[in-house]
């Protein structure tokens, strides 16, 4: 005799699922949504909510599907309005990651802190960037965790600090233009000292006096009030400057007169470096003086990806994302032109399923 498989009327189960989960009034309630949608609605890429939401059904345990009560509802969110509900959980909820997707995750945090921090310092010796991967082994000789709700700037500038106090590593210089009356240059010349900023050229045209140097960019707010106060202005003309080419080291040999602060750095924080990333530091230079652009290499994806900014949009993109959840389940990364092909694929699938009978 054949027996049927009831399900409870309660349970609505579903599969393949982001779980989006808030706690309020002493109950969970719960919410089924698409995989990576929910980042998408939060930051305002995605606009309409039936691409986010599997079901517009609150439960209290997803995974079980068992539905959340009327009662718990009204309770907790003043009405039983199930969207107007699942809209508030959206928002406010904690989303739910498995944990190999979020150790990649993690793992790809990390390397976009590492190289905001390699584009934001340089060596005071050498007045160059360091590699990406000797900062990636200087945060894990710091023990550094990377915070997954904490945007990847902030922490960058946190590892900069934590950086700061065991190794020769400092912020690059901002390059500004200053522009003042010809009557406060004094003043100026006497705060450009007092923040040992260096002048890379000078320019006196008419009543006014133009500078162009560098300065630490922590100084910029208080630089920016100054000229004010002095009726004056400054204008950004780079936000981070390395010494990447010959052309620029001529730029800074031909203002040799020009007070200068930035190369009397001291060689006592040098020595606190290791033997080891002393050997990294020289052949990081070797790299770097040799004048060719390498590219940067998704090992994800396995494949060459460009500069510092394509790479960090890579990362970002639907095919890196693709081939992170084949590499959870142990597949071969595929090319864009296949990535494309494929996630086709599993949207036709997808379709051929919801309308199967």
């Amino acid at each position: 005799m054949s027996k049927t498989l009831v399900q409870p009327i309660g349970q609505k189960r579903l599969t393949n699922v982001a779980v989006v989960r808030l706690k309020k009034h002493g109950n969970r309630f719960e919410i089924a949504c698409y995989k990576n949608k929910v980042l998408s609605w939060r930051s305002g890429v995605e606009k309409d909510l039936d691409e986010v939401l599997q079901s517009h059904t609150v439960y209290t345990n997803v995974s079980k599907g068992v539905l959340a009560k009327s009662k718990d509802l009204v309770a907790a969110f003043g009405t039983d309005d199930q969207e107007k509900i699942c809209l508030e959980i959206l928002d406010k909820g904690e989303l739910q990651v498995a944990g190999k997707e979020r150790e990649s995750q993690i793992s790809s945090q990390f390397r976009d802190i590492a190289t905001i921090v390699m584009q934001k310092t340089i060596n005071p010796e050498t007045h160059r960037p360091y590699t990406v991967s000797m900062i990636e082994r200087l945060m894990h000789e710091i023990h550094y965790a990377v915070d997954p709700h904490s945007s990847s700037k902030k922490q960058a500038l946190e590892v900069i600090r934590e950086l700061q106090k065991q190794f020769p590593i400092k912020r690059s210089p901002m390059r500004l233009r200053l522009t003042v009356p010809k009557q406060n240059t004094s003043s100026l010349f006497e705060k450009i000292k007092d923040w040992n900023a260096s002048i890379v050229s000078r320019d006196e045209s008419g009543s006014q006096l133009s500078l162009i140097c560098e300065l630490d960019p922590s100084l910029f707010r208080n630089c920016d009030g100054f000229l004010r106060n002095l009726q004056g202005r400054s204008d950004i003309l780079a936000v981070n400057v390395h010494v990447d080419s010959d052309t620029q080291s001529d730029h800074y040999d031909d203002h040799e007169d020009e007070p200068s602060i930035v190369h009397k750095d001291p060689a006592g924080p040098v020595n606190q470096l290791s033997e080891k990333l002393q050997k990294q530091g020289i052949s990081a230079k070797n790299e770097s003086s040799q004048g060719e652009a390498k590219q940067n290499k998704c090992s994800t994806c396995n494949a060459s990806i460009g500069d510092a900014k394509e790479y960090r949009e890579h990362f970002k993109s639907e095919w890196h994302k693709h081939n992170l959840r084949r590499k959870t389940r142990q597949l071969a990364p595929l090319t864009a032109d296949e990535c494309t092909d494929d996630m086709e694929l599993v949207d036709s699938k997808a379709d051929l399923k919801e309308y199967s009978f």
